[in-house]
């Protein structure tokens, strides 16, 4: 009996000892605030994990009490009804914010019945994330007091707004194309109530699957994506797999199964990653996500530190839990039910969530030990501008440097610059490029995205050699081009805001509200020991400069405190104002200063220029050398900036000097004789801010040298390239910043403006309109290389019934391919017929008069073997007549009649100057247009040591074509949508068609030109109905970057310059 008792006593107090040593342990004070705005009954599930957490851990509210379920801001069910808790708009009482859930409350929430299916599309009652709730929880994490941020998924998913969103996840450092996904241990919703309703409703008897499996739903589109059990996966479910920095905070990765929703998010850094999903795909599995633009890999749980706050993400519901114990006042009670859990439902909330929770919140409250701030100097500047050299501050010695580098936008492919789209690690990556590259500079014009800042840190961080960075700060063209006046105030006042905003930006102390048209977020990074320079404003239209000096011709000269004028012009004096405007506002507020400079141009040159034909080419001129620094600012100096490019403005083809300049190889250069020229003007350093020559096949400008404004191949951009920064150097120049980077699909040139949608740019790649393509980073994919190997071909095959010819015709979103392959091609060559738009065209050719074709025809690619081949159009359709013939009289062409009946297709043209009168001589120079519908036969593999990337065809003598069209070169104004020229007579320059498909129809002809065999066939001698091709339509592109050839000339020859 005794050891009974005895076994008893012991039994007890192993039982009891837990629930002393909690009491005993102290009581911790965390003031935390909980968000949770999906709370439709009184279950509370999406936050009593954390309540129970909490109080097991013994953190107590500032009272010293427990907290309770009910201890949270968002949604409070009463009854049948749903009221909001509003959230706080002062959090700074609060050390801890979480946001458990933002998706909100919707009518199907609130059904009776529990047993039915939930998951219906209805009504939002509540839900969602505000702009200014986001605003007032940001203003608590970027205060002095240090702070902890978690938030788990539904955080920043619909309903909340796009403006949110995006906000929450820049802040979080991660990327999120919508999708989110859940493994069901069953996906027949017949069999398994857990399948959402509005699946059982969209998709009825079609949802055929069986099994276990993922669905994966993407919050934007709608579109649905599962992943079959042995088909697509070999395991069931999805689980954490810690990192090495997650193994370090947690400790050994958990071994439950994660068993609701989750989200597909990245990490714009990898060192933030905590943990990953692991999931096992088949091959098949990989290739089906890979098709959809979904990653193979993503986060689990992220963190980032800011300079006082700290945080996590959880991409899913892991406090989400059916029920909690009400008992939690014991020692090791969560190691208990980690094991008592091990096969439920809520093993993950044990394994997992319980553990992660315990060491965020002890690594929190954990005391700090702050490093000193490092400081470079106590000279309050690193670059200054000394003689006529720039100089930067490197280990404590002033060491000169030549300018080599590029110009960045915020262009991306399916996106226009304002949205800033590109991501800290797209822009990481493209440092790295850059500094592979030998250049030491980047150029930006305006503020970018926090992720710029972000990774520049990062990437000079470990650099052995640094990345430097010139800012701009941009003006609104639009204010000035509608008022023609610098001082407007209006416009005025948000260019200084502009200056205050990036000045606060590159000392990491700024939180910038959305606004359309300008990137935003948290600024935290202070990068400003990178930051060498000003150069502030943009290329200045010559009638607003003009206008100002003539409007605000009595103000006299500037005098601030760190730049004065002398012998200025009103708009030389509001320069001066602005610069003296933004270095006040940085040593004022930050004890710092730089070298300074505004954009310039050749337009707005101090030089004269009488063989100019424009007179608003060089109608007024803006002289830096009339500003000039004092005070503090004469230790940093100031530097003159000019974008200047060999083709524009047009006096560079034309004045007889500058055409017979010999430049320092003993060569004719008229480039090199007006930087000359220009460097000869200048009491001051002058910096070549922009050149350029982009590599497309698109031509705007010609050039006597042949630095033309396109028609050029990716080699000889590099090359041209590596000439002009040479004559750059060679004349004494700091140096030269390459225009630019990466292509920017959103831009338009002056002869194809008319051509396309300006709204759907970003969204397709023009090979017509150069300015997208002076990158050296395409975003092209190619899916078809043009080489003569079919081996990467997939596409669509027309006309199958003909088994000695294969055709094949695919698309992306630069080019419409076309494969022919037989040995019908060894003895003839093809025309082929392109019917674009229904009911327009004609229907028979003046080439091919023996025959009519059943479809209208608006152009034909006459193809041959060797040389002259061409895509040709029918007069009516033809944009370029129609507009500098028939609306403008620029030049002679049919009559709308004339050309109704006209079936004489013509060569395609596209205008490259208006008549000139050269002011000199007096010559006129008639209208100039080149025939852009010429095609190149050539290799177009940019993994070929044959490489030429202006190939349009190529034609082996085995008998495989393979021909690629530029998309506006057959007038698709947007192939994204299917948008196609309209009837241009009947409904002007804007006439636009939506099609379903495009037509092909095939001619071969011998070399008598006499047709020989035709697809589709002919008939009484009329050509039968075409076959037709279509493509879905995209949002955002499919696009593959790529360094060009030019790339790597360009490394070499920066590698020649320190």
């Amino acid at each position: 009996m005794k050891r009974i008792y005895i076994a008893v006593v012991v039994l007890l107090s192993i039982a009891v000892f837990p629930i002393i040593l909690w009491f005993v342990a102290p009581k911790q004070p965390l003031s935390i605030a909980i968000i949770d705005k999906t709370v439709p009954d009184e279950s509370y599930r999406e936050h009593q994990g954390l309540i129970w957490a909490l109080n097991h851990l013994k953190y107590r509210k500032s009272n010293t009490e427990e907290y309770n379920v009910t201890d949270y801001y968002g949604t409070n069910p009463i009854s049948k009804e749903v009221e909001s808790i509003p959230l706080p708009e002062d959090y700074s009482k609060f050390d801890v914010i979480y946001l458990a859930d933002t998706y909100g409350v919707f009518k199907d929430d609130m059904k009776d019945d529990s047993s039915d299916r939930m998951g219906a599309h209805s009504e939002k009652i509540v839900g969602g994330l505000e702009i200014n709730e986001w605003n007032q929880l940001m203003d608590r994490l970027m205060s002095e007091k240090e702070s902890l941020f978690i938030a788990e998924y539904n955080s920043f998913a619909s309903p909340t707004s796009q403006e949110v969103r995006n906000a929450m996840l820049e802040y979080l450092e991660l990327d999120w194309n919508g999708w989110v996904g859940r493994y069901f241990n069953e996906l027949s919703y017949k069999k398994n109530k857990e399948i959402p309703q509005w699946i059982v409703d969209q998709f009825q008897e079609s949802w055929k699957y069986e099994g276990g499996g993922f669905v994966l739903v993407n919050d934007f589109t709608n579109e649905v994506v599962v992943l079959e059990l042995d088909k697509h996966v070999s395991d069931a479910g999805i689980r954490l797999d810690y990192t090495k920095e997650g193994q370090v905070l947690f400790g050994k990765s958990p071994n439950a199964n994660y068993e609701y929703w989750f989200d597909i998010v990245t990490a714009n850094n990898d060192e933030n990653v905590l943990a990953n999903y692991q999931w096992n795909l088949t091959k098949d599995g990989e290739k089906l996500l890979t098709e959809k633009g979904i990653p193979l890999s993503f986060a689990a749980v992220t963190q980032n530190h800011r300079k006082n706050a700290k945080t996590y993400y959880f991409a899913g519901d892991y406090n989400d839990v059916s029920r909690v114990p009400k008992f939690y006042q014991a020692k090791g009670l969560g190691e208990f039910y980690k094991i008592a859990q091990m096969f439920s439902d809520d093993a993950f909330y044990w394994s997992a969530y319980l553990p992660m929770m315990k060491s965020i919140l002890q690594d929190f409250e954990t005391p700090k030990v702050k490093e000193e701030e490092k400081s470079e100097s106590n000279l309050g500047y690193n670059a200054r501008v000394n003689g006529e050299k720039f100089e930067i501050l490197q280990d404590g010695k002033w060491e000169s440097i030549t300018f080599k580098g590029v110009n960045m936008g915020m262009g991306k492919p399916g996106y226009f610059p304002g949205e800033a789209a590109i991501t800290e690690n797209e822009y990481y990556r493209w440092f790295e490029q850059i500094g592979e590259m030998n250049a030491n500079t980047i150029r930006v014009y305006t503020l970018h995205p926090p992720g710029f800042y972000k990774a520049l840190a990062r990437y000079n961080k470990n650099a052995k050699n640094p990345l430097y960075v010139l800012h701009g700060v941009w003006i609104e063209e639009e204010g000035l081009e509608e008022t023609l006046d610098a001082y407007d105030p209006e416009t005025l006042k948000k260019f200084r805001e502009e200056m205050k905003i990036i000045v606060d930006v590159i000392h990491g102390n700024k939180l910038v509200e959305p606004k359309v048209g300008h990137a935003s977020g948290l600024y935290d990074v202070d990068v400003s020991q990178y930051i060498i320079g000003w150069v502030i404003g943009i290329e200045w239209y010559p009638f607003m400069v003009q206008n100002t000096n003539e409007i605000h011709k009595d103000i006299g000269q500037y005098k601030g405190e760190y730049f004065e004028t002398k012998n200025a012009s009103p708009f030389e004096y509001w320069l001066a104002e602005q610069m003296d405007f933004l270095t006040q506002y940085e040593q004022e507020n930050y004890e710092w200063i730089r070298p300074m400079s505004f954009t310039n141009w050749v337009t707005t040159d101090l030089l004269d220029h009488p063989s100019e034909p424009s007179e608003e080419e060089d109608l007024v001129g803006v002289n830096p050398n009339v500003i000039y620094t004092k005070g503090l600012a004469e230790q940093t100096g100031q530097f003159a900036s000019y974008h200047v490019y060999p083709y524009y403005p047009d006096f560079l083809n034309y004045d007889e000097t500058y055409l017979n300049y010999v430049d320092h190889r003993g060569e004719k250069n008229s480039y090199a004789g007006y930087l000359a020229d220009l460097r000869a003007a200048h009491q001051m350093p002058v910096l070549i801010a922009e050149f350029g020559i982009p590599g497309s096949r698109g031509l705007t400008h010609d050039n006597p040298f042949g630095w033309t404004q396109g028609f050029v191949t990716e080699q000889q951009q590099g090359e041209f390239l590596t000439h002009l920064f040479e004559d750059i150097i060679e004349e004494d120049y700091l140096g030269g910043l390459v225009f630019t980077w990466q292509d920017e699909w959103f831009k338009r040139t002056w002869n194809t403006m008319d051509y396309d949608n300006p709204e759907r740019r970003p969204y397709w790649s023009n090979a017509q309109t150069n300015e997208q393509q002076f990158g050296l980073l395409s975003f092209d994919q190619h899916k078809v290389q043009v080489d003569g190997d079919l081996a990467e071909w997939e596409g669509t095959e027309i006309y199958k019934e003909r088994e000695d010819l294969d055709i094949v015709i695919d698309h992306d979103e630069r080019y419409l391919y076309i494969q022919l392959k037989g040995e019908l091609l060894k003895k003839s060559s093809p025309r082929i017929l392109l019917d674009v738009v229904p009911n327009q065209g004609k229907t028979s050719s003046s080439k091919i008069p023996e025959v009519t074709f059943a479809n209208g025809v608006e152009f034909i690619v006459e193809l041959n073997k060797e040389d002259n081949s061409r895509i040709v159009i029918d007069p009516y359709y033809d944009l370029h007549h129609y507009l500098y013939g028939h609306q403008l009289r620029l030049i002679e062409t049919e009559t709308v009649q004339e050309k109704k009946e006209s079936n004489v297709f013509q060569p395609i043209l596209y205008a490259l100057n208006k008549k000139l009168t050269l002011p000199e001589t007096g010559e006129v120079l008639p209208f100039k247009s080149y025939e852009t519908g010429k095609l190149i036969k050539g290799n177009g593999n940019p993994e070929s040591d044959q490489y030429n990337s202006l190939a349009d065809y190529a034609w082996t003598e085995d008998g495989v074509i393979e021909l690629r069209i530029p998309w506006l070169l057959i007038q698709s104004k947007d192939p994204s949508r299917k948008e196609f020229m309209g009837d241009l007579y009947s409904d002007g320059i804007e006439a636009s068609k939506f099609v379903e498909n495009i037509s092909l129809g095939f001619l071969f002809v011998n070399s008598n030109g006499k047709i020989e065999n035709a697809l589709p066939t002919i008939e009484n001698g009329v050509m039968q109905k075409f076959d037709t091709y279509t493509w879905e339509n995209w949002e955002l592109p499919v696009n593959t970057e790529r360094l060009k050839t030019s790339y790597d000339i360009m490394r070499k020859t920066f590698s020649q310059y320190e």
